[in-house]
């Protein structure tokens, strides 16, 4: 490629990256007018501009506990909940060089609602509940990674891992139906249902403040070792040629991804569909490098779900489930995917 040419593409992807930057900030402004209790734009601009600077605007009290104490904290879990799964997607598919990997593919999502839901079975507190998710799920992977290294023997390590964490996710699955089955119907049930379709109705500022350093030490290993994450796309045996040790590196990969998952699974609930298809989006954008694929894929992320979260709000009368309405858009959306894409299921 000539340096015109190769001139042309950093300045195509930067746009790109701009583009995004200004579409996430659009937005979560535009997503904090939308509600059941309507906030004009210049007044979500006040409150949000008296909440950064704290000098007082000319805005009536119940507008400023809607946008700055509901709202905000929704349209920030939306942001974090959508760039970790993102993420996470992206760098499974790109450790098991499959592009139909997703983030519960080594068994996280199932852990984590399994937690969840032992821990309303029990009874406990939020607090309690979103430890559980968060524990369960970095434990259901812990577990994976245990058994594919008992069972390894010759085999190819990749599709062990890949066997383990299908195996340990349908005991999983067992469990939290045994669980379901036993729920009080009336207490006990409903919020167990309601956990595993998903939402950002309840979440707080507390708990972001509990899920955003999960999700920063999960990502940020991501973003230095991103050049390192382009050579196991060449196999074990050609990285291992080039000084990688694929072993380490793939643990620490597989770790940085979960960890980041098991945190905004723990506020969010159940989430499918975005660490799958978001990458492939991402794909079509800036292509295969995962150096630039991750970023991108951040930014889509965070956009798809600002999206789908704020169509959960004002679609209806009635909040439609943040997973019910995200496999209504995601299926259809990864099929055109693959139709795009082209890919061979061969």
């Amino acid at each position: 490629m000539t340096g015109g040419g190769t001139a042309a593409v950093r300045t195509r992807r930067a746009l790109i990256y701009a583009l995004g930057l200004g579409a996430v900030a659009m937005l979560f402004f535009a997503a904090a007018t939308v509600g059941r209790f309507p906030v004009s734009m210049i007044d979500v601009a006040r409150i949000l501009w008296e909440g950064m600077t704290g000098l007082p605007q000319d805005v009536g009290d119940r507008a400023r506990a809607v946008v700055l104490d509901i709202r905000v904290p929704r349209l920030t879990a939306a942001l974090l909940v959508g760039l970790a799964l993102s993420a996470a997607g992206a760098t499974y598919q790109s450790v098991f060089r499959n592009p139909l990997v997703a983030p519960d593919i080594l068994g996280v999502t199932s852990g984590a609602g399994l937690g969840a839901v032992l821990a309303i079975f029990l009874s406990l507190p939020v607090a309690a509940i979103q430890a559980m998710a968060f524990v369960f799920g970095l434990g259901a992977v812990t577990l994976v990674y245990s058994v594919a290294r008992a069972v390894r023997g010759a085999h190819d390590p990749i599709l062990v891992l890949v066997l383990a964490g299908v195996v340990i996710g349908a005991v999983m699955g067992a469990g939290i139906a045994v669980l379901t089955y036993l729920a009080d119907p009336y207490d006990q049930l409903p919020a167990i249902t309601f956990w595993l379709m998903g939402s950002l109705a309840g979440v707080t500022f507390a708990d972001l403040a509990t899920a955003w350093p999960a999700v920063a030490l999960g990502l940020v290993p991501l973003l230095f070792l991103r050049w390192r994450v382009n050579l196991m796309s060449l196999g074990d045996d050609e990285a291992r040629a080039l000084g990688i040790d694929t072993e380490r590196l793939r643990l620490v990969l597989v770790v940085c991804a979960t960890l980041a998952t098991s945190a905004v699974v723990a506020i969010a609930g159940t989430v499918g569909w975005v660490g799958l298809i978001i990458p492939h989006m991402a794909r079509f954008l800036v292509g295969p490098e995962f150096s630039r694929l991750l970023p991108a894929t951040v930014l889509l992320g965070a956009i798809y779900l600002l999206g789908v979260d704020t169509l959960a709000r004002a679609a209806t009368t009635v909040e439609i489930p943040l997973g019910v309405l995200n496999a209504f858009v995601g299926a259809p959306l990864f099929l055109w995917v693959l139709a795009r894409a082209r890919l061979s299921w061969r």
